[in-house]
C-alpha cells in the first residue's frame, strides 16, 4: 500500500472514531448537587440540562434567593463536569493532543 493510501485510510479511520466519540459524548451525562444534595442537575455532554431536581424541604418562599443560588451552583457544575468529560473522551481519541475545535 502506498503511504499517501496508508495515511488516507488512518484518517478515515480516524475520522470514523471521532464521530463515534462525539455521538458518545452527546449521550453520556453527568450529575452535579448543590447544598449537600438538595439541588440536582443533570447535564449531557452537549451542554444541555437534562433535568433539575429540587428537595421539597429547601422551597421556601422566604428565602427564594438561596435556591436560586443553589440551582446556579449546581447547574454551573454540572456544565464544568459535562465539558471536561467531553474534554477527557476527546484526549483519549487525540493521545492528549489539543486539536482546535474538536470540543
Amino acid at each position: 500500500m502506498t503511504m499517501n493510501r496508508k495515511m488516507m485510510r488512518q484518517a478515515q479511520e480516524f475520522q470514523k472514531r471521532m464521530e463515534e466519540v462525539q455521538n458518545e459524548i452527546e449521550v453520556t451525562t453527568v450529575q452535579a448537587t448543590a447544598g449537600g444534595g438538595v439541588v440536582k442537575v443533570v447535564a449531557n455532554g452537549k451542554l444541555l440540562v437534562e433535568s433539575i431536581t429540587i428537595d421539597p424541604e429547601v422551597v421556601s418562599p422566604d428565602d427564594v434567593e438561596m435556591l436560586e443560588d443553589l440551582v446556579a451552583a449546581a447547574v454551573n457544575e454540572a456544565m464544568a463536569k459535562a465539558q471536561q468529560m467531553a474534554n477527557d473522551k476527546m484526549a483519549q481519541l487525540t493521545g492528549g493532543l489539543n486539536i482546535p475545535g474538536l470540543v
